[in-house]
């Protein structure tokens, strides 16, 4: 029997966002397992990407290390986020982590809230 085939990674993770993640955990004062990313409903567009530091890795999570950082999907969130990058911008006005995700399909104007259609599933044969 063939062995499976590795599953790639949900998300992947740029050298500026992991370098920011690394710099939160850090400073965080009480212990961290990473950084959760979700997405929850609300916005004027549906819905809107989460994170927050993570101090125990939860049951179902996919974990994505990477680069000395880890970044924990929430479960219900994986569809969702199946082939995004996270990174982390830098401009004139704004510090801000940014999910280019290939599964949104429009956004608010305010760049608050996007729409997303989650993935679907591999079937296999």
């Amino acid at each position: 029997m063939n062995a499976p085939r590795p599953r790639p990674a949900v998300m992947t993770v740029t050298d500026a966002a992991a370098a920011r993640v690394r710099e939160l955990v850090e400073r965080s004062e009480q212990p961290v397992a990473g950084v959760r990313v979700g997405v929850k409903n609300g916005g004027c567009a549906g819905m809107s990407y989460t994170m927050d530091l993570a101090q125990t890795v939860e049951k179902g999570d996919e974990v994505v290390e990477t680069q000395g950082v880890r970044v924990l999907i929430d479960p219900k969130a994986v569809l969702f986020l199946l082939g995004t990058t996270m990174d982390f911008t830098v401009d004139k006005m704004s510090a801000k982590f940014v999910f280019r995700n290939p599964n949104e399909t429009s956004a608010c104007g305010c760049g608050e809230s996007v729409s997303i259609t989650p993935a679907k599933p591999e079937t296999v044969n």
